[in-house]
């Protein structure tokens, strides 16, 4: 390859890298740890490509790309950064980077994309370089009206594709189609595609099947959504007839006028060109689904997520507004000790982000310390005690406790306390009714931290853990039906919608509301 690489990263090892392996290719190098120092080059012409980090001593490296696109036009530059959230991919964009690859990066797809970069300077013609230009007041990058970051973790390739494709469709009009197991996250993406492009000032709304065919409330929603986004869910599972009645509402808001239409973004738990293909998908609407698909594959086939997820949900002020204790330990946030990260790691996680995020909760909710261990994750996740943590005598094994508080499958002397001796005398009672039951547990839970009481915030605690299978059986009971459900529960329906909001309860087909 022939030509001069530019190259601004403050880590001396990249630089180092970076320069060896593009001379042995032939090119010539220029590195710097200094935005000012890439900057006087630029101006003073050398260079055929530009390789920046972002967060750099003297400043930002994407934030310098419009100056450079002014003192050299057509000048290609390539962002790297270990800043490498859906925001970084989207700054790059909109500043027109020729490229960007998040750390750490693959070195052979770097000298590739440096290689195509290189052949398109070639074919350039005019070149503009005026010493002069430095002078100008340089461009800043335009910021979030509605905050300066949006919350879609994940540092994985996989991810990064997904940012990247994000950044490029999320001011366009086309449709987006993202397919994914349940919990995998989806609806978090969907959202990312609203909030992050031109339309997240105006309203977005998941669609409830109930509302197709009723005239009055189409029009509702057509005004309401009027340049917003409407996501649709797991359209395969709608009817021969709801499919019809979508298809009709579809079309009514593709004769919008561009400012009007509202952006389409579909989410399926299945492939739906294989569930066209079966017949049971109108060949139209998967078509109006399929214009840019966004693949999420499950946590356990991204296991480099796992910790980056499981540490977001850890700091999060969610668990803080939860009650004394349960965010953060006596103001101290808290962590994962290497031990129970390696378990967090090796878990296969079929419930994937949604499930990590319960865990973690109940993580919170019985670790006292600051320090989540390995025994914390092992009971939470109903994993064999292959030891015992404590100094006070053998952990007996077999005496294991159902989830209380989320507690989770805890064998007694599991949290580093002596089991109490009169568990290994006295049975579980006979649970003919809901109180002793839900005694006996509780008892047994204090009794399991002996001199100890159980971390701050105890009530609230046992009444989530109540609420979530007493919410799950109710709506299973009643097949989905929220009405129905509120009035068996005898509350009303927007005390159950915040309540299924709030627990992180999934609300299937049939289960949706607007």
């Amino acid at each position: 390859m022939d030509g001069t690489v530019l190259i601004a990263d403050d880590d001396r090892t990249i630089r180092t890298v970076l320069s060896q392996a593009m001379t042995r290719a032939g090119m010539q190098v220029h590195a710097t740890s200094s935005l000012t120092t890439l900057m006087r080059w630029v101006a003073e012409g050398r260079g055929d490509l530009v390789i920046t980090d972002v967060a750099m001593p003297d400043g930002n490296g994407i934030e310098m790309i419009p100056r450079i696109s002014e003192l050299r036009p057509g000048l290609p530059v390539i962002v790297i950064s270990a800043q490498n959230t859906v925001m970084t991919a989207i700054r790059a964009t909109e500043a027109e980077a020729w490229d960007y690859l998040p750390k750490p990066f693959d070195l052979p797809e770097l000298m590739r994309r440096s290689a195509r970069a290189l052949e398109e300077t070639r074919q350039v013609t005019s070149v503009v370089a005026s010493a002069a230009a430095t002078s100008a007041p340089m461009d800043v990058m335009p910021q979030r009206t509605d905050g300066a970051e949006f919350a879609l973790s994940g540092r994985s390739p996989e991810m990064q594709h997904i940012y990247q494709t994000i950044a490029r469709v999320m001011n366009s009009d086309i449709s987006v189609l993202i397919t994914g197991d349940s919990g995998c996250g989806k609806t978090q993406i969907a959202r990312a595609v609203h909030q992050l492009g031109e339309r997240r000032n105006r309203n977005w709304a998941v669609l409830d099947p109930s509302l197709l065919g009723r005239q009055e409330n189409e029009d509702q929603l057509l005004a309401k959504l009027a340049g917003g986004t409407l996501v649709i869910e797991d359209p395969a599972d709608y009817s021969d007839e709801e499919q019809t009645r979508l298809n009709r509402l579809l079309g009514r808001m593709g004769a919008e006028t561009q400012n009007t239409a509202p952006r389409i973004v579909t989410t399926s738990q299945k492939n739906l060109m294989q569930v066209m293909s079966s017949g049971q998908l109108r060949q139209d609407l998967y078509y109006r689904f399929a214009g840019i698909e966004l693949h999420v594959p499950n946590l356990a086939q991204r296991p480099s997520d796992i910790l980056v997820f499981a540490q977001e949900f850890l700091s999060s002020d969610e668990f803080d507004e939860r009650g004394p204790g349960l965010g953060r330990s006596n103001g101290t946030a808290r962590a994962f000790s290497p031990e129970a990260e390696a378990l967090l790691r090796q878990h296969p996680w079929l419930g994937n982000v949604r499930e990590l995020k319960n865990v973690v909760r109940q993580l919170v909710a019985v670790s006292s310390g600051t320090i989540i261990t390995d025994v914390d994750v092992r009971l939470t996740l109903k994993l064999p005690l292959d030891r015992y943590m404590g100094d006070r005598g053998a952990m007996v094994a077999g005496d294991a406790m159902p989830n209380v508080a989320g507690v989770g499958n805890v064998s007694p002397g599991s949290t580093g306390l002596a089991p109490p001796a009169h568990y290994a005398e006295q049975p579980a009672p006979q649970r003919e009714k809901l109180a002793e039951s839900v005694g006996y547990h509780l008892r047994r839970y204090f009794d399991l931290h002996q001199d100890s009481l159980p971390p701050p915030g105890l009530y609230q605690r046992i009444l989530k853990e109540v609420e979530i299978p007493l919410f799950e059986i109710a709506l299973e009971a009643t097949q989905g039906n929220q009405a129905k459900c509120a009035e068996l529960l005898g509350i009303n329906r927007n005390t159950l919608r915040k309540k299924l909001t709030g627990l992180d309860i999934r609300v299937t087909r049939g289960r949706k509301m607007m």
